[in-house]
């Protein structure tokens, strides 16, 4: 089924690859139809001339689109539509080319190609016009293109066309030319005819040359999806962190499901944010089903939604049809009881999208016990049989469904209770659990416990995130910190004036009369409020010192407080 297919598109190049002696065998053309009807995409890479492809392959198509012209043209074969990508050729290139004797010489919308032996005079005409071009070899073939096309950015422009991610995508070559767009592929293949630097960066090199060898991937593809490649891709693999003796524990970015749980403040957002910052870091797209504005501020995630106003579901889906941007689903503005009923309705289109494209690749669902309580009887029906690539962050593992829970094969515990908290996943999955002796908490560790492998639980040094978050910032500049909230009531209870969060700290604080600013100041209220509430250790030893200097007027200690916070939290003007 589509929903189950690991790779939704095949990528090939065509002559050396696909075609021998510009044709393309009978067999290959319908391993190539095999592939459409088992779903899948299928684009062809050439460095060839559009025309010239035409008029050889007769069968464009069984392709959703064709990159000519080394990655300067896409060509859609059923509408006939031509993208050109670049600039076309300098007038003056061809002219100087001409002069000098250059013969053959192939010119195209935007590349210029010869033979092999002009192959420095070419080179020298460009540095004496001082062109931005580059010189390409595929095999005996010399071509000029604009500098920065090739081949795989004609095809990062064709699977952003069809709304598909490198990441689920086959490609397979033979030439030199072919290098840029099988190292952006998930997966690359040589063809048993393919030049040494093409063999050195496949994953594996099929037993025919040619068509054939085509035919052979793509028969493996519709009968396993490549099944024996998980997890030996060493360049996709994600860095959790490294154990007492230096070994890296890294995980496959497919076929897994985290939990990440621990008492509240030990920093469960941000190990997650920093599993997310890798997985970004490597174009998978993330999904983040974000309960209280912890993930806001994470560089290349776009923040929908915030404590004025809630998301939507068509919203969400409709920005994660770009394949290149990730999103943090603020849910502040949708009242605790809701959240439930709101991811009951985003999670079935997310698994058909996934379904669809393979992506978002990974979901991220915060507060997992709110979102997925064991009391909400929508988690067998909303969610598919197979969780996939999800992390749930919690503080109370046994309070998520056990449907949601089941199949988590990768349990991450954060704080001074890691026991404490395995025991409690194990209780609530009937996982067996022993305990290693002299396991135990360790400062700026966590304990992995890795059930696929049926190994016990081992202390980790988490890997750390490119810079360190402030913790729950936007929550705690812009959210609800419910009971949690700092009351200006001053000498003799006079006031009981809420302040819920930061922001709303700083405004009261501009407008309270003296009296009761001074009392709370002298009590040491607010460094103690920031300290044990907004959980900002940093922000309350800096307010204790202010707190405590008797040479300051009242206007200066709120001045420099709230310089403070905004420092910190740049709080909206």
């Amino acid at each position: 089924m589509v929903s189950d297919m690991r790779y939704l598109a095949l990528v090939t190049d065509y002559d050396g690859t696909l075609a021998a002696q510009d044709r393309v065998s009978e067999p290959a053309a319908h391993a190539l139809e095999r592939l459409r009807v088992s779903g899948r995409r299928a684009i062809l890479v050439t460095g060839r001339r559009l025309d010239d492809l035409l008029a050889v392959c007769p069968c464009t198509r069984l392709f959703d689109l064709v990159v000519a012209e080394n990655g300067a043209i896409v060509y859609d074969p059923h509408s006939r539509e031509e993208t050109r990508l670049a600039n076309p050729p300098s007038k003056l290139l061809i002219q100087n080319l001409r002069a000098r004797g250059v013969e053959p010489l192939e010119i195209g919308q935007v590349l210029v190609a010869t033979q092999a032996p002009h192959r420095a005079v070419v080179q020298d005409v460009i540095w004496e016009l001082g062109l931005e071009a580059q010189v390409i070899g595929n095999r005996g073939a010399v071509m000029v293109l604009p500098a920065g096309v090739n081949k795989a950015t004609g095809l990062e422009h064709a699977l952003r066309q069809l709304g598909l991610s490198r990441h689920e995508v086959v490609g397979i070559g033979d030439a030199e030319n072919d290098h840029s767009f099988l190292e952006r592929c998930e997966c690359a293949v040589a063809v048993a005819n393919a030049a040494s630097s093409i063999k050195e960066i496949a994953a594996f090199v099929t037993a025919a040359a040619n068509g054939d060898g085509v035919i052979e991937l793509i028969d493996e593809l519709i009968a396993d999806d490549l099944r024996r490649l998980e997890g030996t891709l060493p360049q996709h693999l994600i860095l959790l962190g490294h154990t007492a003796d230096g070994t890296a524990i890294q995980l496959s970015p497919y076929g897994h499901n985290m939990l990440v749980a621990g008492p509240s403040g030990c920093g469960k957002s941000t190990l997650a944010a920093g599993v997310v910052e890798r997985l970004i870091e490597k174009d998978y797209q993330v999904c983040i089903i974000d309960p209280e504005g912890d993930y806001g501020t994470l560089r290349d995630v776009v923040a929908l939604g915030n404590q004025w106003r809630a998301p939507s579901v068509a919203e969400v889906l409709s920005i994660l049809e770009d394949p290149k941007i990730n999103v943090s689903v603020n849910l502040l503005g949708i009242p605790l009881g809701d959240r439930p009923n709101f991811f009951a309705q985003l999670a079935p289109n997310l698994q058909a999208m996934r379904a669809r494209t393979g992506r978002p690749h990974w979901l991220v669902v915060d507060e997992a016990h709110h979102m997925l309580p064991d009391t909400w009887g929508h988690a067998a029906s909303v969610l598919p049989q197979q969780l996939r690539e999800t992390v749930l962050v919690t503080v109370h593992p046994d309070h998520v469904a056990p449907a949601i829970l089941a199949p988590i094969d990768v349990a991450v515990a954060i704080g001074h209770s890691p026991e404490e908290t395995l025991g409690k996943f194990a209780g609530a999955t009937g996982q067996p659990l022993t305990w290693p002796e002299g396991l135990a908490y360790q400062a700026n560790h966590v304990v992995v416990w890795l059930l696929r492998d049926g190994q016990p639980p081992f202390a980790l040094q988490a890997q750390r995130g490119r810079a360190e978050r402030i913790r729950h910032r936007r929550k705690y500049a812009e959210g609800n910190l419910r009971w949690h909230s700092f009351y200006f009531r001053g000498p003799d209870n006079q006031h009981n004036l809420k302040a819920q969060n930061l922001m709303v700290f700083c405004q009261t604080a501009e407008g309270i009369d003296e009296a009761t600013w001074m009392y709370h100041l002298r009590r040491g209220d607010y460094s103690r409020w920031f300290r044990h509430a907004v959980k900002d250790g940093f922000l309350a030893d800096e307010t204790e010192r202010v707190e405590r200097r008797a040479d300051l007027e009242s206007w200066q200690t709120r001045a420099l407080i709230r310089e403070l916070i905004n420092a910190r939290y740049t709080l909206p003007e």
